[in-house]
């Protein structure tokens, strides 16, 4: 594990976001991603880059279909006034089983991240890389970002008792935890993270981010684990979740946080009050019905067995080097000399596989790739397009 201090705002190896686009970061590829991304020849066959369930996506659809657009009533969606930020709050405390006064709703995950971060991070804020960039793009000016950098020996897997050491050298204020971890899936057990918390507890906030805990289980049973409800014993604890993962529904951008209520005031009164969209206020209510839960649950059963094949089949592919995930993604190294810019884009063109680029991501030294698990047949098509490439070389 190496460390590294940097003062918010100080310049480092590209701090774009690990959100996908369609224009990849990458250094000078052999095909340019502008000319290639306005190609009449390149079509987008599967999107390996976007992070998301489509099992559930497709539950959704059929939920929003069958009451809203074969009904009309998504005029009043779009028309009118959706609820204050209490109002998805309560919805989401169905599921939760936490007073509604814990939650803070947001247009995504991201935007949460952002409002906790600028209001309750302190001075000093620690956290490990390679992560999900908007942790230190998002960090207050002048706040100390204190790197725990993750061993790539190890399979960038997060030694918790020795970065809660790193945490008390540095004088923290704040820890950040991603659990399971973006862009390597690395999970840490719920015993674990709890007496890591319950270790901080004197820290003005733990966030722990839960956005791909769905995806992540302890035994054969799938059922799903979470450390939400800690934020009753803990009062420092903020908990993120995203929708646009589990959920697979990105483009109505919904999150949440869940915190002390005291905090979730202090954010409402500053600017966050009506944040949350009709649609995505809609998506949240649907979220909070138990039938909607129990179909749910099925599909996210259904695709963490499909993901489950899939990361072993790719493992097994010659000069790809995988690294164990409990998310619904798969970190590689490629063999050399394989540039990670160039291997996207071969996957983009010769095949119409587009997946992560992770050139740009602080704490990877090497050429890595992130790759997404999608539907049973959409994976058969990355796994061929994995193999060819891999295969071929540069």
């Amino acid at each position: 594990m190496r460390r590294a201090e940097l003062p918010r705002g100080t310049p480092t190896r590209s701090a774009a976001s690990s959100h996908c686009s369609s224009k990849p970061a990458a250094r000078t590829p052999r095909v340019s991603i502008r000319s290639a991304a306005t190609s009449p020849e390149l079509r987008i066959g599967v999107n390996a880059c976007f992070l998301s369930n489509p099992y559930a996506t497709d539950l959704f659809l059929e939920r929003l279909e069958r009451e809203l657009l074969h009904t009309g009533r998504l005029r009043e969606i779009l028309e009118f006034y959706p609820p204050q930020n209490y109002g998805a709050a309560g919805y989401i405390s169905r599921v939760s089983g936490l007073p509604a006064d814990f939650h803070f709703a947001g247009n995504g995950a991201s935007e949460v991240i952002h409002a906790v971060l600028q209001h309750f991070a302190g001075p000093r804020m620690t956290l490990p890389i390679p992560t999900f960039s908007p942790f230190y793009e998002f960090a207050p000016v002048g706040t100390r970002l204190h790197f725990y950098h993750l061993d790539e020996g190890a399979g960038f897997m997060l030694d918790l008792g020795d970065y809660c050491r790193f945490v008390r050298d540095c004088g923290a204020t704040s820890a950040i935890l991603v659990n399971p971890n973006n862009p390597n899936g690395g999970y840490v057990s719920r015993k674990a993270v709890r007496e890591f918390i319950s270790s901080l507890r004197d820290l003005a906030m733990v966030l722990l981010d839960e956005s791909f805990v769905h995806f992540a289980d302890e035994d054969d049973s799938l059922e799903r684990v979470s450390l939400e409800r800690l934020i009753e014993e803990f009062p420092n604890l903020v908990v993120v979740k995203s929708m646009s993962k589990d959920f697979g529904i990105a483009g109505v951008r919904a999150g949440y946080g869940a915190m002390q209520p005291e905090r979730v005031r202090e954010l409402t009164a500053r600017g966050y009050l009506w944040n949350v969209s009709g649609l995505a206020n809609y998506f949240f209510r649907t979220y909070g019905q138990p039938d909607f839960q129990a179909e749910y649950n099925k599909a996210r059963r259904r695709y963490i067995r499909d993901t489950r094949i899939f990361f072993a089949e790719a493992a097994a592919i010659e000069n790809l080097l995988v690294y164990p995930s409990q998310a619904n993604f798969i970190l590689i190294r490629l063999a050399e000399p394989w540039r990670s810019t160039d291997f996207a884009m071969e996957m983009l063109v010769e095949h119409g596989v587009y997946v992560r680029d992770c050139s740009d991501k602080l704490g990877l030294e090497g050429p890595f790739i992130r790759v997404a698990s999608r539907s049973r047949e959409e994976n058969a098509l990355i796994l061929e397009a994995l193999r060819q490439t891999a295969k071929t070389g540069p």
